[in-house]
């Protein structure tokens, strides 16, 4: 090898990236609007990378009014008050739509370069037997079939939220859910703690059970619930670092399974449709601080 050669190749090697040593694992922030209530998109932009995110999902009537402010916008002024502000687009919660009337909800994802359109399930579910309530999800996964291959067609993803007096909303019917769409593109899973038992193990075991399909995890736990009124202290305990839930062996289980798409520092206030905190910074703080605890487990 001739010197000029050789000096080339030495050169190479010093500014080759250091494939042996992979990035750390981490969590993936978004900020769900609805954090923020009614307040305008104005005023919540500004505040998603001071709250740790670096990318927005929006929420319709009652929980905010984002949503249907994209609409009085416009798509265009959205998207150039997303590039104003260096943020992306992660896609919208849709429960007032259902699983069956999304083909628009879709399209709109898709032009904004969204990624998911989070929903809930559909089908009896009250009183059942487990036989009966496992047939009746196999049957909802049959007819979200046409609904799944175009969400896929567009590249977007319908998670199904475990959310309760629902189809799915208990531990076996995720566990049946996840198996049923386990090869079936443009459906997954937006996992919400919240809405079952507060055991570790139990979380942990679903987060690694539901695998490659989580679309979504919501960092958020019971507490005290969100139901009633309550003293702010208390209603805040939904959030990571508040409340009583151990976070560490279910970022372990998320690590586990290399989860890295969007998770949501989350809460309900009561009433809905008001930010966290009386204030857009009171409540970016707050969505700060859960993040760095978050963080520090991880580390």
């Amino acid at each position: 090898m001739n010197r000029r050669r050789l000096l080339q190749s030495i050169a190479a090697a010093a500014t080759a990236p250091a494939f042996s040593k992979p990035s750390p694992w981490k969590l993936n922030y978004m900020l769900a609007s609805s954090m923020y209530g009614n307040l305008p998109l104005a005023e919540i932009l500004p505040e998603v990378r001071k709250a740790g995110a670096s990318a927005i999902e929006l929420w319709p009537k009652k929980h905010g009014t984002q949503r249907e402010e994209l609409n009085t916008l416009g798509h265009e002024r959205f998207a150039e008050m997303l590039k104003q502000y260096d943020l992306g687009f992660g896609g919208t919660t849709r429960y007032d739509l259902g699983p069956f009337e999304l083909t628009e909800e879709i399209s709109i994802v898709k032009k904004l370069g969204g990624a998911f359109i989070v929903t809930g399930g559909a089908g009896d579910w009250k009183g059942l037997m487990p036989d009966q309530l496992k047939a009746n999800v196999k049957a909802f996964v049959e007819k979200m079939k046409p609904h799944a291959a175009l969400a896929a067609e567009n590249g977007v993803t319908i998670g199904i939220e475990n959310h309760v007096n629902n189809l799915i909303d208990t531990p076996d019917s995720l566990r049946w859910l996840a198996d049923a769409i386990r090869k079936m593109p443009g459906i997954g899973i937006a996992l919400a703690p919240y809405h079952l038992p507060q055991d570790t193990k139990l979380l942990s075991d679903l987060i690694r059970h539901i695998d490659q399909k989580m679309t979504l995890f919501y960092a958020w736990e019971h507490g005290k619930g969100c139901m009633k009124p309550m003293p702010k202290e208390e209603e805040l305990q939904q959030m990571p670092g508040r409340g009583p839930l151990d976070w560490k062996p279910l970022l372990d289980a998320l690590q586990a399974v290399n989860f890295t798409g969007p998770t949501e520092i989350f809460m309900h206030p009561t009433p809905r449709g008001i930010p966290i905190l009386p204030t857009a910074s009171e409540t970016t703080a707050e969505i700060a601080r859960a993040c760095q605890h978050l963080d520090k487990l991880v580390a």
